[in-house]
This record gives structure tokens, C-alpha cells and sequence, in this order.
């Protein structure tokens, strides 16, 4: 059985394998966004609303093009990241873009240790907490880091979303993974990755770690912040394997069973001031 630390080690090398197919590909058309399209979405921009002057850390930034936007809508900008590809390949495209913004390699888990200061608003989205082994610590990071009075917001694929079975030829909704924290990791083997299904890659095998809503919810009150709304949504903004296809509306629903299950969920927490 492979340690955890073993499992993150896995996990960064993927990361750092799959960054420069990424951002060479058609997924994160890295082209359009040079010509000025932002990759926020409006579930993210009309919840989180203005952010001119303030500013905002962004947590498992990837290579930066979200951080980017964020400070293309007037914010002050940190991305986090602990592929050491993705935050060379964000400052490249920062400074490629002459947008002012700040990139940090690390953990979450070790962010206190290596950056200073605190924010008016810490963000993170998309696929980044089944990535995090221990919500409890992820959730006492942030709000170290969120000024009293600060916003803590999260747009996420929702718990139930990824019990799913989500194997080539699966059209109708069946569970196959865990929903509840506490098991082991769940290792997947595959080539190519979301973003390039064709790509072949050294470093297959990654690891990760299911979290139920109520252990989101949980974590982050006992870190002392405030609710101040649960959003869950019957909707996801990227595919989930054969089972949903893109609607008019730019979301993907579920091929059978629309509504059924939520997709998505968002979240935006206060700290007391």
C-alpha cells in the first residue's frame, strides 16, 4: 500500500507531466485567452461580484489562467500551486501578458510556512479538493489567510457528482465510487488526461480522496468561518465522461436523469471581522 506522501509524490509528477499538454491544448485554448477571454465563469463572477482592489488568493491555481482573469477583473493576485510546471508556465504567461500577478510553489497544506500576509478573498475551484487528502487542515490554511471580514468562495464539482461511474459507453447514472471521507485513496490508471484523452503519459497513476458536503461544510466552520450561502446546482462545467453532453446554455446536464443528482455545488464563507 502506497503512503500518502507517496500518493501526493504520484499525483505532482502527473501534474507536472500534463501541464505543457495542457496549455497546448484545444481545452484551455491558451490562444483566445492571449486575445482577452476570460476562463471565469458567471456562476464564480456573480457570486463572488467585485473584486476591483481587492485582493485574492487563488488555491491549486493550476497554470494560472483563472488567477489571470481574476486580476483582469481588477484584483491583486496570488496563485498557488504544487506542480512546479504549472507556476513556471503561469509566470510565463504573466509576463508574456504584462498582467501583474504573484505565483507560489506549494502545497496547501504548507502555504503558511511560505507566504506571508493575508487576503480579502481566498478562492479556489474545479476539481481541487478530491485532490486533498485532509479537509480539516485545508480549511484551517485558509482561513489563516482570509482577513477577518474576508470572503472564502468555492465553485466545485459536487460530492455526488463523482460517485458516479463515469467509464467509456456509461450513459445513465449509476454509482460506483465512494461518497464518504475516510476510506482509502482511490487510485486511477489511465492515459491521456481530461483536457487531452489521446495524450500518452509517463506518469499514469494518480490518487484521490472523496470528501462528502457535510465534511466541506463541517471543515470550514470549525475553522471558524461563516456560511454565508450552499448553492447546489443540476449542472457541471465540464464533462463527466459519456454521461452528460453541453446544453445551449454552455453547462453539461446529464444525458438521462436531468436533475436527478446534483452536479456542482458553490460556497462563499465569511471571517468574522
Amino acid at each position: 500500500m502506497t503512503s500518502e506522501a507517496e500518493q501526493v509524490e504520484a499525483n505532482r509528477r502527473h501534474w507536472d507531466e500534463v501541464v505543457p499538454l495542457h496549455a497546448a491544448s484545444d481545452f484551455y485554448d491558451v490562444a483566445s485567452f492571449r486575445a482577452g477571454r476570460s476562463t471565469l465563469k458567471p456562476l464564480e463572477l456573480g457570486e463572488l461580484g467585485d473584486v476591483r482592489g481587492r485582493t485574492l488568493l487563488h488555491l491549486q491555481c493550476h497554470f494560472g489562467m483563472d488567477t489571470l482573469s481574476w486580476a483582469r477583473e481588477g484584483a491583486v493576485v496570488t496563485g498557488v500551486d504544487f506542480a512546479a510546471a504549472a507556476i513556471e508556465q503561469a509566470r510565463a504567461l504573466a509576463s508574456e501578458l504584462s498582467i501583474d500577478a504573484s505565483f507560489v510553489e506549494s502545497s496547501v497544506y504548507d502555504l503558511p510556512q511560505v507566504l506571508d500576509g493575508t487576503f480579502d478573498v481566498v478562492f479556489t475551484s474545479y476539481g481541487v479538493i478530491c485532490w486533498l487528502a485532509d479537509l480539516q487542515h485545508w480549511a484551517e490554511v485558509i482561513a489563516h489567510f482570509v482577513k477577518p471580514g474576508g470572503t472564502f468562495h468555492i465553485a466545485e464539482f459536487h460530492p455526488m457528482s463523482w460517485v458516479l461511474d463515469d467509464s467509456p459507453g456509461v450513459f445513465e447514472p449509476r454509482l460506483h465510487y465512494p461518497y464518504f471521507e475516510g476510506g482509502p485513496a482511490i487510485a486511477t490508471t489511465e492515459g491521456g488526461t481530461y483536457a487531452d484523452k489521446q495524450a500518452q503519459l509517463q506518469n499514469k497513476t494518480t490518487y484521490s480522496y472523496p470528501h462528502s458536503l457535510g465534511e466541506v461544510v463541517t471543515s470550514l466552520i470549525d475553522a471558524g468561518l461563516q456560511i454565508e450561502f450552499l448553492h447546489e446546482h443540476p449542472f457541471t462545467s465540464h464533462g463527466v465522461g459519456d454521461l452528460a453532453v453541453r446544453g445551449d446554455d454552455g453547462h453539461w446536464h446529464l444525458r438521462s436523469g436531468e436533475g436527478l443528482v446534483p452536479m456542482m455545488f458553490s460556497l462563499r464563507a465569511r471571517k468574522p471581522a
